[in-house]
This record gives C-alpha cells, structure tokens and sequence, in this order.
C-alpha cells in the first residue's frame, strides 16, 4: 500500500477539477491544464467535512483498478501529477536562478533571452509560450508557470547553457543550489 497514493488531494479555494473518464481537468485563477491518467488509475471527486463540521472541502482521492505491480507504482506517480495540476493553477510554480561571473549577463528582448557567458557569441534561447522569464537584475532570473514540468525543464535548459563549475564559481546556478568548491593548482 502506498503511503503517499492513500492521501488524498485537496482541492483548493477556487479551483475547479472535471474528471471525464480518464481525463482530468483543472482550471482556477492562473489558468486550465489537463492530464491523462493511466487505464490503471481510478479517481473521484469526494465532498469531506472537516473535524470541527464547519467546512466542506472537496478532495480527489486516486485509487490502483487492480493488485497489479505496475498499479501499484503507477498510483502514487499520478496522485502527485494531481497535486501538482492544483498547485499550479491555484498558485504556480517559479525557479529562480542566478548568473556568477565576471561579464556573465541576462537580457530579455521580446520573447527571446540573450545571455552573455563568456562565449565568443551571444546565447539565445527562446522562452516557451506557457512559461514567464523575468529579468530582475542583469544577473538574476525568474522562471515562473502554472506547469511544474515545464517551469523546471526550462530552467534546466538555461542553466545548461553554462552550467557552474568548480575552481571560481562562475556560471549559471540555482538560487538554493550549494557548489563543491575545489582547490586550485598550486606551485
């Protein structure tokens, strides 16, 4: 039994979820998104009362259709992706980043990203539709969307581009991300 699968989703103030067949919609004040579950992924839409009986809250609770292995890992991926649809459209999802180097900057023209890495050219990447790319400082950077996967894969994808190395520090990294540092040659 899966500990994280057994909880259900809560479905926050203003939210709204559909569930027809396998498909799942969620629309609240950000935006829609949808997901698919798998064929061995049943879920339904439950009204719950709270201890004290004065709130009615709605939650999602998934359940596997079968005792199958596969049903079994399967359950707990998709009540996540539930959870994160919820989040998303309710609250969102940002990725903040940081450019460490000497000449290293940022700059948002339109719907392009100009980087400036040390390269003997710029780097320029342009930022999906459904994702927000915010230039706060030359040196700092917002990712922000409804879409955990998206918010990450294009943050991933930017910091790709120079990744921080070990000696100086220089590079693109994580606002939360800690660098092993290594010593220098010596004489």
């Amino acid at each position: 039994m899966s500990r994280i699968g057994k909880n259900p989703v809560t479905i926050p103030e203003g939210v709204e979820i559909q569930i027809n067949g396998q498909d799942l919609k969620a629309k609240g004040k950000l935006g829609e998104l949808q997901l698919n579950l798998h064929s061995e992924v049943s879920a339904v839409i439950e009204d719950v009362a709270n201890d004290d009986g004065s709130k009615i809250s709605k939650i999602v609770r998934l359940a596997p259709k079968s005792n199958s292995k596969f049903a079994q890992k399967i359950w707990p991926t998709m009540r996540t992706l539930v959870d994160n649809l919820c989040i998303g459209v309710s609250q969102g999802y940002v990725k903040n980043l940081e450019i460490h180097g000497v000449g290293y900057r940022a700059n948002l023209q339109g719907t392009k990203l100009v980087l400036a890495l040390g390269f003997s050219h710029d780097v320029i990447y342009e930022v999906p539709a459904e994702v927000k790319v915010e230039v706060e400082k030359q040196t700092k950077l917002k990712v922000s969307g409804i879409d955990k996967q998206r918010v990450g894969q294009v943050a991933a994808e930017i910091r790709a581009f120079k990744k921080p190395e070990p000696y100086k520090g220089k590079g693109i990294r994580y606002v939360d991300e800690y660098i092993i540092r290594k010593e220098g040659k010596k004489k």
